[in-house]
């Protein structure tokens, strides 16, 4: 007999954009990629979830991480900090929503002729109680191996408008599952308070558990469109290394759906059984600022600071200070979130609609809903900490043994000086090695490289001057990263 079996492939959706937690979650660097407590992002923290479901019966398989084509650096960069999970990166050229994004994942799981159970989770959820959740998931997984659906609800403890619901209906199995009812779109406060107080409702985790041929064929009975789509997509895929892209015309034309509307919400009273597992872990999915406020150590007065903050007559209150001293008086029930570049003043009662100031942001074509002012590369980081007409001023720093691509600029000259480290540097036919203190120029249109040969991080002074400045005025020869 098959010591494991039960072989499960976990699956992370780790895709959106987070806008509710602006300006700190932006486009290019969404809320899942955030660490806000310990030394963990919530993508890390999912991924070590569920790959530590291993039991007796239970064998943990290849994680397969669904993202954004933009995200593939991030992402790849937080998985070397756990290195001992296996993963593969199943890259969206464009967002379609949650039921393709599951569908590669399933094509994918089943490629080899295997048919392995699916534990599926968005990446950026918190959960408090990580034994309780390994349990409930290791129940949730033997279920499914008869070719039920299984999704997991959190017992709701108040009436929340912000999330779908669940009802369910009978007695409640050996294995903690109830029969799926309904599914309920968020309601109006008193229908939530209606659901609070019948006990027949959960709220909808996001969070689900079955086989792999289970999801493709009732996608092919109640959305045969997207699979089909899907399918093509992905048989014309390519793949480098940890990367699997789909072909990018194929996935523009898949139809847009959640994994909710496509097909668990049209499951009950059909021919595929779903059934709903409680899950009490202290959940949540982290959708405005007040739920962060809800899951982070608060003092005696109602307050959760993050970074140098102070504060006089101050209650109830969210103070997140990322680059500069913030300091309250007289205030309560708010919202404080500072960044270098931009800063978010809320009533806590309202943060739901931060994401209205990102929809302006986007209105006006400006920036800050795109990427922060620090902002994240496969070879490292650059802050930009000035600019003016005429001229910017970045702080770069380079990771050891990384190098920027061959590039050159149509538009504008650079100078460089290293404040850290060693650099080596080409610039047309020379190449030149700079330490602490030293410098050199880059010509308007000159190909050039930076890279750092040393074992510690390469930190500069960038200084760039010319008539346009932005990031597009680049034309990269040769690339480590595949952004030719």
């Amino acid at each position: 007999m098959n010591k494991y079996p039960h072989q499960i492939v976990p699956v992370i959706l780790c895709g959106g954009s987070g806008t509710r937690l602006w300006p700190l979650s932006r486009a290019g660097f969404p809320k899942q990629f955030l660490v806000f407590s310990g030394r963990s992002s919530l993508f890390q923290l999912a991924i070590t979830r569920v790959n530590s479901l291993v039991a007796e019966d239970i064998a943990v398989g290849e994680t397969l991480i669904v993202t954004g084509e933009e995200h593939r650096f991030l992402a790849l960069d937080q998985l070397r900090e756990i290195p001992e999970v296996s993963t593969t990166l199943l890259l969206e050229p464009v967002g379609r929503n949650t039921a393709p994004a599951l569908t590669l994942a399933a094509l994918k799981a089943v490629e080899n002729g295997e048919d392995p159970i699916l534990v599926v989770t968005p990446a950026d959820q918190t959960v408090m109680d990580g034994t309780t959740f390994t349990q409930t998931l290791q129940q949730s997984v033997r279920l499914a191996a008869d070719g039920s659906i299984v999704i997991l609800g959190i017992t709701p403890d108040k009436p929340e408008t912000g999330y779908g619901y669940i009802k369910h209906k009978g007695a409640q199995g050996i294995n903690s599952e109830f029969l799926v009812s309904q599914f309920v779109e968020k309601p109006d406060l008193a229908a939530a308070e209606r659901y609070l107080a019948s006990g027949d409702y959960t709220w909808n985790s996001g969070m689900f558990v079955l086989k792999a041929s289970t999801w493709l064929k009732a996608l092919a009975h109640f959305r045969p469109a997207i699979l089909i789509a899907t399918q093509q997509a992905f048989s014309q895929k390519t793949v480098d290394a940890q990367f699997v892209r789909p072909d990018q015309v194929a996935f523009t034309n898949i139809p847009s759906d959640s994994v909710d509307c496509a097909v668990l919400e049209k499951c009950p009273e059909s021919a595929f059984t779903i059934k709903m597992v409680p899950l009490n872990v202290g959940w949540n999915d982290l959708g405005a600022w007040d739920a962060l406020c809800e899951v982070s150590a608060q003092d005696a007065n109602g307050n959760v600071t993050h970074g140098d903050t102070l504060m006089t007559n101050t209650s109830n209150t969210f103070i997140h200070a990322s680059s500069r001293l913030v300091g309250t008086v007289g205030v309560s029930n708010l919202i404080v979130v500072e960044t270098a570049d931009a800063i978010l003043v809320a009533d806590k009662g309202q943060s739901q609609h931060v994401k209205k100031i990102v929809s302006q942001l986007v209105t006006l074509k400006r920036s800050e809903h795109i990427l922060p002012r620090k902002v994240h590369r496969p070879w490292g980081w650059y802050d930009s900490i000035d600019e003016g007409a005429r001229f910017k001023v970045k702080r770069i720093q380079v990771k050891p043994g990384a190098s920027l691509s061959l590039q050159s600029h149509q538009q504008r000259a650079e100078h460089w000086v290293v404040v850290k480290g060693t650099a080596e540097v080409i610039c047309g036919d020379k190449a030149i090695t700079l330490t602490e203190n030293q410098s050199t120029y880059i010509p308007l249109g000159e190909l050039h490289r930076l890279r750092n040969p040393g074992a510690i991080p390469l930190e500069i002074i960038e200084v760039q001057s010319g008539s346009y400045l932005g990031e597009d005025d680049i034309e990269r020869f040769d690339d480590s990263y595949g952004r030719l």
